[in-house]
């Protein structure tokens, strides 16, 4: 990976922020160009183009075919995963598997419950909304559109558990805070005995997404980022290097994901002490411990939002709830009847598809009756 694919020269550079003046910069590289040259530059990488300073320059002159067709690149869907890696410690590659951050977290939901029934400690006043038969009460965070705020909130929750609950201390030093730190302060020498709670944690993921104008499913696909990368790694996220992967999981999880891509010129402006040279290595090192896989599959996005509201409700980190509203209601009755009649003809469409070709048994229908 080479500053031709971080596109990191000068805070001119930005097409971000000459949008944001009212220049005329170019377009950034929507999640499709930074996925294929993601993807290339690790094919290339794994066929032997280098190591991880090489730039695109490299990746197109290295092996070629003999017969003279160009550089042959493996895609990485086409590649396969390390056989220690089996798919109950990929939950960021496999839809079925449990992620790793709500198994971290029943630990101290179950000593918590456990506790308050042996204490008798009563819950106290409940403030969480419930339907009835006037009114119904519902939350505007989808999976298609997460609620920025909670989605940010769950994220960081996920992340404390991490810190909380690791195994050890295993770490590398691309991310440990005292060799690259992000501020020009004094790194403190027991920074690394001291766990950071859970404000701290989202204030400074708040900030990143807040100055960046990030989406709430960027937070998604950085959590994802963030598993894959201490599976594939074997490293674990601690008081040393908490800050660093989540600030490299969210430049990942920024290009890949949104059109209007935020550079790293951009964090070193958010981040006055950091510079873009340490943004490109660290980008450079997360991306070859992620051995360049960055595909999210929609089944694995879906499966770490509903975590994550798995995650809220063991925290009482309850959605806004509101009351639905007569406009509401109709919008989610007629987005409900064009699915019904889409799977309807889905249907028809396979028992048509189950018919014998010659017609020798015909399906009956039995009038339900009602009683």
């Amino acid at each position: 990976m080479g500053n031709t694919v971080t596109c990191c020269v000068s805070p001119d550079a930005s097409p971000k922020l000459s949008r944001a003046r009212g220049g005329g910069g170019g377009a950034a590289p929507g999640p499709d160009r930074w996925a294929d040259a993601y993807q290339a530059a690790g094919a290339a990488a794994a066929g032997g183009g280098g190591g991880g300073g090489s730039g695109s320059a490299e990746a197109e002159s290295g092996d070629s075919d003999p017969g003279g067709g160009g550089p042959h690149l493996q895609h990485i869907s086409d590649r396969e995963f390390p056989d220690d890696l089996a798919l109950e410690s990929n939950p960021s590659d496999h839809p079925r598997a449990s992620t790793i951050f709500l198994s971290k977290s029943q630990t101290d939901v179950r000593e918590k419950r456990k506790s308050n029934h042996i204490n008798h400690v009563s819950p106290g006043q409940l403030t969480k909304k419930y339907s009835s038969c006037s009114t119904i009460f519902i939350d505007d965070s989808t999976v298609s559109q997460p609620n920025l705020r909670s989605t940010i909130k769950c994220v960081t929750l996920a992340i404390f558990y991490h810190i909380k609950n690791r195994d050890s201390d295993r770490s590398l030093d691309i991310f440990d805070e005292k060799s690259h730190p992000l501020t020009r302060e004094e790194v403190p020498d027991d920074y690394y005995k001291h766990d950071p709670d859970h404000k701290h944690i989202y204030r400074f993921v708040r900030t990143l997404f807040s100055a960046a104008q990030l989406t709430a499913e960027c937070a998604i696909v950085t959590l994802v980022y963030l598993e894959r990368l201490l599976t594939y790694a074997e490293i674990d996220i601690c008081p040393s290097n908490w800050k660093r992967i989540v600030l490299g999981a969210i430049l990942l999880a920024s290009k890949v994901w949104d059109d209007q891509a935020v550079w790293n010129v951009d964090y070193c402006q958010i981040l006055k002490d950091i510079t873009v040279e340490d943004m490109n290595e660290m980008e450079r090192h997360f991306l070859e411990l992620l051995q360049f896989n960055i595909n999210v599959p929609a089944s694995v996005y879906a499966k770490y939002y509903f975590d994550l509201r798995s995650l809220a409700d063991d925290n009482n980190l309850s959605f806004l709830l509101e009351p639905l509203s007569k406009e509401r209601a109709q919008k989610l009755e007629a987005i409900s009847r064009l699915c019904e009649d889409k799977y309807k003809d889905l249907s028809k469409a396979a028992m048509r598809r189950s018919f014998s070709a010659d017609n020798l048994v015909g399906i009956r229908r039995s009038n339900a009756i009602l009683s």
